[in-house]
């Protein structure tokens, strides 16, 4: 009975992990754009962008920024960390959801 609820939720765990997968890494190809100036920085729609994309991989991207320094000049790790420990969450889930199913 517990597996009709708990199944479904899992799998929402998942897109939601997925999601904000892609959404670390829209926000990595576009922060490199703007650095390379491919994008035109007055477009309001990219800066509108950038500033949401920003303001939900900062919240993740935070405590591990603060933990770990920079090792290779300005090279960022943390996205990479990041995404490393989404993917890891993700598989959890779905060993979970396979054993429940």
């Amino acid at each position: 009975m517990i597996d009709i609820f708990f199944v479904p939720f899992l799998f929402l765990i998942k897109t939601i992990l997925v999601l904000a997968i892609w959404v670390v890494i829209a926000d990595v190809i576009i922060n490199w754009l703007f650095i390379a100036n491919i994008f035109n920085t007055n477009n309001r729609f990219l800066i509108m962008l950038t500033d949401t994309l920003e303001r939900l991989t900062n919240t993740m991207l935070a405590p591990i920024r603060k933990n770990l320094p920079c090792m290779v000049g300005s090279l960022d790790l943390s996205p990479i960390i990041l995404i490393l420990g989404l993917t890891f969450l993700e598989n959890v889930v779905i060993r979970i959801i396979m054993k429940l199913a």
